[in-house]
């Protein structure tokens, strides 16, 4: 049995059920949980992916409302740009695509804030066409049954997605659940810090198995630093403080969020670049309309 298959049938058997794999969820909806999942768990986007589609069921009505509503509506999913982008991208579906998800993954790429892992996951997940879909779950699978490493190393677009194109099968669905295998092999039994496998399909083939499980001596990217006093915090606090008023909040208000003035005003100062809140310390700050 190849790898592909044997992924393939693990995750028919084993696989979770989540809203975005049951039948008939939208392309929009597609897109809206892809851009949700971006660094953030499956449990904390499942609620809030609910409500979103509760609103906002396809791109025209969130595109019918200010990119503020959007950003206030994300609350604490972090990475608040992502529903401006989301925002965006309904925008341009409504004004170039007549309302409805494109399939074409050049099209997709074409969408503000899409990037080759969503616009591939659309086409594929959505419309069930053949691509390879990789992300770090994928790429920690195919580094260790495949090359031997305990870890992918820095990402690659051109390199990964050769990898996993070489596994994929030609026909459409057996493209679909390698796909989708490989990310949940990678998520919940090919773990980053404890792997399971002796439940894993690919146990018998694994190379850095085979190898007594070698430590990774290559490069890595660089660790994010710790979110408490990180700028992150504090631009979430002050991005919290706005989702609260219907009104803008002064400054002095929004003094009273951190003591550090320096680090306080620089967050500040992006959230205005990044277009996340408009306004001055002489009319307030709130989020965009």
């Amino acid at each position: 049995m190849s790898i592909a298959s044997a992924v393939a049938e693990w995750f028919v058997a084993n696989s979770r059920d989540l809203p975005w794999r049951r039948a008939g969820f939208s392309a929009w909806g597609t897109l809206v949980s892809e851009i949700m999942l971006q660094q953030t768990p499956v449990s904390r986007v499942i609620p809030r992916l609910e409500e979103w589609l509760r609103r906002w069921p396809d791109p025209a009505a969130l595109a019918a409302v200010p990119s503020g509503e959007a950003v206030r509506a994300w609350d604490r999913l972090g990475y608040p740009r992502r529903a401006l982008y989301l925002h965006a991208a309904a925008v341009a579906i409504v004004e170039r695509h007549g309302g409805v998800v494109p399939r074409d993954v050049s099209e997709l790429l074409a969408l503000p804030g899409i990037g080759d892992y969503t616009a591939r996951a659309v086409a594929v997940f959505a419309y069930g066409d053949r691509h390879p879909v990789v992300d770090t779950n994928v790429r920690r699978v195919i580094a260790r049954a495949i090359d031997g490493d305990a870890e992918a190393g820095p990402p690659s677009v051109r390199r990964d997605l050769a990898a996993m194109d070489t596994l994929l099968p030609a026909d459409l669905e057996g493209a679909r659940l390698f796909n989708a295998g490989a990310m949940e092999l990678g998520a919940i039994v090919c773990t980053a810090r404890s792997p399971r496998c002796n439940e894993c399909p690919l146990a018998a083939v694994c190379v850095w198995r085979a190898a007594g499980y070698p430590p990774y001596l290559g490069l890595r990217k660089p660790i994010q630093k710790k979110f408490d006093g990180s700028d992150r915090q504090v631009r979430g606090l002050l991005l919290a403080e706005l989702r609260a008023s219907d009104v803008p909040v002064q400054a002095s208000e929004l003094d009273l969020l951190w003591a550090d003035d320096s680090q306080r005003s620089r967050c500040l100062a992006g959230l205005l670049a990044d277009g996340l809140v408009v306004g001055s310390a002489e009319t307030g700050y709130e989020l965009p309309s």
